[in-house]
C-alpha cells in the first residue's frame, strides 16, 4: 500500500484516470457507472499485478536484465510516444480506435462487457508496471532478495503478487471514484479529459528524463505549463461580470505562467532539477553561498567487477581509508538522483572528505557478467545501493542503504557510520 504513493508508481494514477475519463466519453457520451468504473480498475491492477508476479520470479533469478532492457532509451521514448498519443486523443484532435470494418467483426463477442475495453485496460497495466514503474524500492527489493535466497517461486510469485493488490487499492479508490462523479455528457466531461491530457504528457516527460538531457526535460516542463496556463485563460481579459470560478483559473494560469517561465529559462541557463530550475543560473553568478562555478559530483573510481572491487578496498585498506561504494544504472531513477542531488551537495562533498573515503561506483547499466557478479556478491538485486567498507576492508552491513536519501540525511548516515571527523 505504501508503494503506490511512491515517486515510481504515482504516475499509474493519471494513465488509470486518463483510462476512465476516455472511456466515459465526451459531449454525447454514455457516461460510466460506478460498477464499470470499479471493473476497468481491477482490470489495470490485475494487469500490474500478474505482472510484478511473473517478474517477480524471473528477476529473482536473473537480477536487473528485464528491468535494464526495459529501460533501453528506445523503449522509453517508444512508451513516451504512446502517452502522447493518448494525451493529443484526450484534446480531441483525433479519436483512437480500431478501424470500422475489426469493430464490427469484434462487436458481437464483446456486447456482454459493454464497451470491451477490459482486455485492453489490462494490457495497459502490464505495460505501465513493465515501464512506468521499474524502481527498486527496499520493500520489492526484500522481496526478489527472498526469492533469490529460497528458491520457492511459487511463494515469492504469490507474495509480490499480494503486494502489488495493495499497491493497487488507492488505484482502485481514484478510477472507481472518478467513474461515480463522471456526468453522462456536457462541456465538463471535456474539461476534466483536458485535465487528464495534460497529466498523461507530465507522465510523458516523466519517462523523457530517465534518456535525455536534463535540459530538455526542464524545456518540455515549462512548454507544457506555459501552454496547459494558456487553456486556463491566463492571457484572456476577464469580463467585469467574470464569475469567482473564471477568476481562479485565471489566477491559477498567471501562476503556471511564471512557473513554466522559470523552467524555460533555467533549460538554457544550465538547470537540471525542475523544481530548482534556476540552479545552473544561482551557480554561474555565484548567488546562494558565492561558491559560483557548477555545481561538483563526487569523484568516484569506477569499478566493473568483482576483481577490480577487491583490488581498490585492498589499496583502501593498506592506506587506512574506508570505502564507500555506490551501484549506479542510467535507467535507475533514484540513482539519477542522487547524481543530480545528494551527490552534488557540500555537506555530503564535506563529510566525505573528512573521512578521507575512498568513493568507488559500479556503473552496472549494461548488466554485462561482471556487473552480474558483483550483484551477486553482495545480494544487490539492482541499484540504488550504497555500501559502506570500513578501513579494514570489511564491509559495514548495518550501514547498506537500499533507497534514496536526501543530502541531510544522507551526511547524517555517513557521519554516523564513519564517525563525524
Amino acid at each position: 500500500l505504501g508503494l503506490a504513493f511512491t515517486p515510481c508508481i504515482f504516475p499509474m494514477v493519471p494513465i488509470l484516470s486518463g483510462i476512465i475519463v476516455g472511456s466515459g466519453g465526451g459531449e454525447g457520451g454514455t457516461g460510466m457507472t460506478k460498477a464499470r468504473a470499479f471493473s476497468l480498475s481491477l482490470a489495470y491492477v490485475l494487469g500490474v499485478a500478474v505482472t510484478y508476479a511473473l517478474l517477480g520470479v524471473v528477476a529473482g533469478a536473473t537480477g536487473a536484465a528485464i528491468q535494464a532492457a526495459l529501460q533501453n532509451p528506445w523503449v522509453i521514448g517508444a512508451f513516451a510516444a504512446v502517452f502522447v498519443a493518448l494525451a493529443l486523443s484526450m484534446f480531441g484532435f483525433y479519436d483512437l480506435q480500431l478501424p470500422s470494418s475489426l469493430q464490427s467483426r469484434l462487436q458481437q463477442s464483446q456486447q456482454h462487457m459493454k464497451g470491451g475495453s477490459l482486455p485492453a485496460t489490462w494490457v495497459m497495466g502490464v505495460l505501465s508496471a513493465l515501464i512506468v514503474g521499474p524502481c527498486v524500492a527496499p520493500p520489492l527489493a526484500g522481496a526478489l532478495l527472498y526469492i533469490g535466497q529460497t528458491g520457492d517461486m511459487v511463494l515469492g510469485g504469490t507474495s509480490l503478487f499480494a503486494m502489488s493488490l495493495g499497491m493497487g487499492v488507492p488505484l482502485l479508490v481514484v478510477g472507481t471514484t472518478a467513474g461515480s462523479v463522471m456526468p453522462k455528457a456536457g462541456a465538463w466531461m471535456n474539461a476534466v479529459k483536458y485535465v487528464f491530457g495534460v497529466l498523461l504528457l507530465g507522465v510523458a516527460i516523466f519517462l523523457l528524463e530517465r534518456v535525455v538531457p536534463y535540459a530538455v526535460t526542464l524545456f518540455l516542463w515549462g512548454l507544457l505549463l506555459v501552454i496547459t496556463a494558456v487553456y486556463l485563460g491566463a492571457f484572456d481579459r476577464l469580463a467585469p461580470e467574470a464569475g469567482g470560478w473564471q477568476r481562479l483559473w485565471k489566477g491559477l494560469g498567471v501562476v503556471l505562467v511564471v512557473l513554466g517561465t522559470l523552467q524555460l529559462v533555467g533549460s538554457v541557463t544550465g538547470g537540471e532539477d525542475p523544481l530548482d530550475p534556476l540552479d545552473g543560473l544561482v551557480a554561474s553568478t555565484g548567488g546562494a553561498g558565492g561558491g559560483g562555478g557548477d555545481a561538483e559530483h563526487l569523484d568516484f573510481r569506477e569499478v566493473s567487477g568483482p576483481d577490480e572491487l577487491q583490488a581498490a578496498l585492498d589499496d583502501a585498506a593498506a592506506a587506512g581509508r574506508p570505502v564507500m561504494l555506490d551501484f549506479y544504472a542510467d535507467w535507475c531513477i533514484e540513482c539519477v538522483r542522487y547524481e543530480r542531488t545528494t551527490f552534488e551537495d557540500p555537506r555530503v562533498h564535506q563529510a566525505l572528505a573528512d573521512q578521507d573515503a575512498l568513493l568507488l561506483q559500479a556503473d552496472v547499466t549494461e548488466q554485462s557478467g561482471a556487473h552480474k557478479e558483483l550483484q551477486r556478491r553482495f545480494n544487490i538485486i539492482g541499484p540504488p545501493a550504497i555500501m559502506f567498507f570500513g578501513p579494514d576492508g570489511e564491509e559495514i552491513q548495518s550501514a547498506r542503504i537500499a533507497g534514496y536519501k536526501d543530502a541531510g540525511e544522507f551526511t547524517t548516515h555517513v557521519e554516523e557510520t564513519f564517525g563525524d571527523g
